[in-house]
């Protein structure tokens, strides 16, 4: 289990927050070093009340899971208003900044190469799997995004933040949620429209879709809640090319490197599909990434809505997430 640590041992081992790795709304991250000498990020919550049940979330899911594709925790420090999460130091970052290269940045950023991309999603899904089917308890993640995909030093990928994650008995199919939980642009539609299909590990099966498509497309994908009218749906788009016989315009690539692709998209368009029932458990998925391109069936083009109308969505979801 992980290891409670005070607050001032939080600022020795960060050497009094001096190495900030990064921000967001839940906190900050800074770099730190246990007395062992192993380097760790540690992330710092701010006051809300909403990380606070975030934490306790966190420290109670990660503290089940052990798996080579999973961060570790390795400690916490709950101290009053002070909490802090200690992780293994991830040195290649998030896998959101090798997919989305912005030409301003000034680090020099190591372009993946496709094998490697094809690998990581693999150990990706094996870490869902993981999630879904090897603990004593089923754990949605729930926000499963390139942000959320660190990689180490030979740019082997952990899942991490579980800030979002749901326990449940393996035995139920199921969940129950107050409201949408997740990223625009990675939610499943289910979370939105409560006629497609129930809430399960399928909304997690959604996510990694839309991460799929993205690591294959090198590219943002469209965020379908937001910019539909004006841009073309990169999914339906790679969708028509493909059932039309075209392929992708990619340069410098050799033929095994546009075969991974295919079956990326390929795969991708089979877990992006609109009702939960229609897209395949994450075991199946590593089936499928591990099967050869032309043993693959594509599958019907994703919709971008129900085709019926949709549910009622409570006016509290929509504000949140707005």
């Amino acid at each position: 289990m992980p290891i409670r640590y005070s607050y001032s041992d939080i600022k020795k081992i960060t050497d009094n927050f001096k190495n900030k790795l990064g921000e967001g709304g839940f906190g900050t991250v800074y770099k730190g070093k246990l007395r062992s000498g192993i380097f760790v990020a540690v992330k710092l919550l701010g006051n809300s009340k909403a990380t606070g049940k975030e934490f306790i979330n966190e420290v109670a899911t990660s503290g089940r899971i052990h798996h080579v594709n999973v961060v570790e925790l390795i400690g916490f420090c709950f101290e009053g208003p002070k909490r802090a999460l200690i992780y293994e130091f991830m040195p290649n970052g998030s896998l959101e900044k090798y997919i989305f290269r912005k030409e301003e940045v000034q680090e020099e950023i190591v372009s993946l190469s496709w094998e490697k991309m094809y690998e990581i999603s693999c150990k990706v899904a094996g870490g869902i799997d993981y999630l879904h089917r090897g603990c004593d308890m089923q754990i949605l993640h729930f926000d499963i995004k390139p942000h959320n995909i660190l990689l180490d030093k030979n740019f082997n990928p952990v899942i991490s933040d579980f800030g979002l994650a749901k326990l449940h008995a393996t035995n139920d199919s199921i969940v129950t949620l107050t409201a949408a939980r997740g990223t625009l642009g990675y939610m499943a539609p289910e979370m939105f429209y409560k006629n497609i299909g129930g809430i399960s590990h399928k909304a997690d099966v959604y996510s990694f879709g839309m991460l799929l498509m993205e690591m294959a497309g090198r590219r943002k994908k469209l965020n379908p809640f937001v910019d539909h009218v004006s841009q073309i749906h990169f999914p339906s788009w790679v969708h028509d090319q493909f059932s039309e016989g075209k392929e992708l315009e990619m340069e410098d690539v050799t033929t095994e490197e546009r075969k991974l692709v295919r079956k990326m998209i390929i795969v991708a368009l089979w877990c992006i599909q609109m009702k939960p029932s229609e897209r395949p458990s994450m075991n199946k998925v590593i089936e499928m990434l591990e099967r050869d391109v032309e043993d693959l069936i594509m599958p019907p083009k994703p919709f971008l809505y129900p085709q019926e109308d949709p549910a009622e969505t409570n006016n509290s979801t929509h504000s949140s997430l707005s």
